[in-house]
Formats: structure tokens, sequence, C-alpha cells
């Protein structure tokens, strides 16, 4: 039986976490959760008593490795984050140094690559040798795993699809109107139905799930999914429209990458139902047919605990390169 143990470092929540690994799936011992320090030496201090006391609370004799998983930029192989968005504060931070005093192997990783990785070790990526992640939650980013292994670029920024351009007019996703993440993320999917439902309001015909201006800011990506499921028209239309540049979107890197299988998280799995559909279409008339036949679209196999596993992921993958 392993025990490892990670580390998530989010915009506003950080948590440490142990876990065991004797079959396919981890199982998570205990967990502490705590809001984000404005100081990172705060944050880290703290991870750092946590861990200790997660370890003592589950009378663990020894961890074999440590992940840690953050928002990029950063450097996974010198072990800095270099001052995500979320966290500006993090400016070449070394996240790595101050786990050493624990005596084992510790990996650091960006969040969509540690999501890819959980998936290809516990989720629907098991087995395959060429597979892509995509986050599809707040933001759209991508891990890869190509040729059996984690393929992370140059400097840790593979798999930015979010910042490619779909239409030369948009939503705004990654500083760039009309791009993959302006139109396939939580933030984007909200502004596009705000700015969609702002014109029907004004032409008397409001929809349902936003029915006068003063609630345009109370309008998320969650209220026009539960709308369309319910047959709102225009909510309806805003999913037809986020479905196309997904389906857009996936047939360039069916095309360029020739993956087994893409696994989208977050708000893929929830709206599936609405999006398959429209995403199929498209990549049939987009991708390359032969690319496509090997190709399988599906939700994440980890659902809404992909976040959860995604530190514990990277120090698995930590134990595997001691042990090749």
């Amino acid at each position: 039986m392993t025990v490892l143990a990670g580390f998530d470092i989010g915009g506003t929540k950080c948590s440490v976490s142990i876990a065991t690994v004797s079959g396919e799936q981890p199982k998570i011992l205990n967990k502490i959760k705590y809001p984000t320090p404005p100081s990172p030496d705060e944050a880290l201090e703290r991870a750092i008593a946590s861990l200790h006391q997660l370890i003592k609370e589950e009378k663990v004799d020894r961890i074999e490795a440590i992940g840690i998983s953050c928002g990029g930029p950063l450097d996974s192989k010198r072990g800095l984050i270099l001052s995500p968005p979320n966290l500006p504060a993090w400016d070449g931070i070394d996240v790595i140094r101050p786990f050493r005093e624990f005596g084992v192997p510790v990996g650091l990783q960006n969040d969509a690559n540690a999501c890819a990785l959980a998936e290809w070790t516990w989720g629907a990526g098991r087995g395959c040798d060429n597979m892509i992640f995509l986050t599809f939650g707040t933001g759209m980013g991508a891990g890869l795993i190509l040729n059996g292994q984690l393929y992370a670029g140059e400097n840790d920024m593979a798999g930015e699809v979010g910042h490619i351009r779909l239409e030369e007019d948009g939503p705004v996703g990654y500083g760039k109107a009309g791009s993959f993440e302006g139109f396939c993320s939580g933030g984007g999917i909200a502004r596009l139905a705000r700015q969609m439902a702002e014109e029907r309001i004004r032409a008397g015909n409001p929809p349902s799930f936003c029915r006068h201006l003063d609630e345009l800011p109370h309008v998320t990506a969650e209220t026009v999914g539960r709308s369309a499921r319910n047959g709102d028209p225009l909510a309806l239309e805003i999913y037809r429209i986020v479905g196309e540049k997904l389906g857009k979107g996936l047939a360039v890197l069916v095309d360029i990458l020739n993956p087994e299988r893409i696994v989208i998280g977050s708000i893929y799995g929830r709206q599936q139902e609405l999006l398959k559909p429209i995403v199929m279409d498209v990549l049939q008339k987009e991708a390359l047919p032969h690319n496509l036949s090997v190709c399988q679209i599906v939700p994440a196999g980890l659902g809404e605990s992909v976040g959860d596993l995604a530190s514990l992921s990277v120090a698995m993958q930590m134990c595997k390169q001691i042990h090749r």
C-alpha cells in the first residue's frame, strides 16, 4: 500500500490531503482546507503544519511522495510558482524546498496537467497512450498525455488551448475576444449569456434565467444550463453556440495531436446531454475522418473529485519515476 500526500494551491483556498493507493482508486484518508493567505510564506507554513497533523492523526509511518498542484505559469523543474493571475504575490516562490523536510520526492505541476495525470492514472484516461484532458471550468486549459507520458512543453506552457482564437469576435477569455476560453468556460458562457439576455430584455422578450437588467450580474453558466434543460429558447441557443465552438476547438486538437481519447471536465460532464450531439455533429464536419475514427470524447471519469485527486496524481507520478 502506497501513502501519498497532496497540496492544492488555489486563488481562494488551499488544501492538504493524505491518501492510500492499494488498488485502482486512491482513498483519501483525511484533508485540511484553509483560505489562501495573502502571504506565500504563511500558506506554505500552514501546509507543512497541516501535513504533519494529518500524518499524526492517521498514524502514518511514512509517506512515499508529495505532489503539488497550482495554476500556472510555473517552473516544474525548479519547483517555482511564477505569479499566476489569481496568485500575483506568488512570484518566483519555491514551493518544493519547504517540503524537503519530509525526506521524500516532491513534484509540482500546473492544475490542468495534474488533473490530466489524475484522469490518466485513475479516471477516464486509463489505458491510453495519447490523451487530452480539458478543464472546461472557470477557464479552458489542457493537460497532454502523449506517447505514454505527460507533455508539459519547453517551459510548462503546453496545453494553453484556451488562448486559441476561434472567431474574430466573441466573449473575452484568456485576454482574447473570440477565444476557445471565451466561448468554452464558466466565465465565458456567463458573459455570452449576459450580452444576449440584455438584448432580449431591452427588446421586451426576456429569457427565463434573467427577467430584468438588474439580474444580469447573477447570470452564470449553471443558471443558463438549468434553463436550457427546461426548454428556454435563448438558453438553448447559448448552449448551441458553446457546443459548436467546443466542437470546433476539439477538431483542431483531434487533427493536430491525433489522440485516442479527449476527457473533458466540469461543465461538459454537467451539460453533456445538451452539448454532446452538437459537438459530435461539428466534429464530423470539421475533423479529419481518419483521426476522428480513433478518438473518443468522454466526460471526466473522476467527476467533481478530479480536483481533489490532482495533486495526489503528481505524487503518484513521482513514485513511478523513482521505481523505473
